[in-house]
């Protein structure tokens, strides 16, 4: 059975993405659909594809879920495997959660981690 993760990020398409507390603003004069299209780069490069999109009011802003296999998913694997494979859940190289933004953003970045 395929096991996933998810990660989401709250879009307000008037100019701020916040993926699970990481934020990313955009650039003055910079078109809204660049500007998001940028965000599901740096996402898909890590490996995430958008599954969903969901709406919310007020207007133009929205809950952008992704998710990617979880690490070690392949049959017959199970739960107590993945974390033994993952470093007892710390990733690699720092002392965040795995699956967690190991990199901050400054105020005025575009830079997604």
């Amino acid at each position: 059975m395929n096991k996933w993760e998810y990660r989401v990020a709250y879009v307000d398409f008037r100019g701020r993405v916040s993926v699970e507390g990481q934020e990313m603003l955009i650039e003055k004069g910079e078109r809204r659909s660049a500007f998001v299209r940028t965000v599901l780069d740096h996402l898909g490069k890590d490996g995430w594809e958008l599954a969903g999109v969901h709406p919310l009011w007020p207007a133009e802003t929205s809950y952008m879920v992704f998710k990617r296999p979880a690490e070690g998913n392949m049959e017959g694997n199970d739960s107590s495997d993945v974390s033994s494979k993952s470093g007892e859940g710390k990733a690699a190289g720092g002392d965040a959660e795995a699956g967690e933004p190991t990199k901050a953003i400054g105020d005025n970045s575009t830079e997604m981690v």
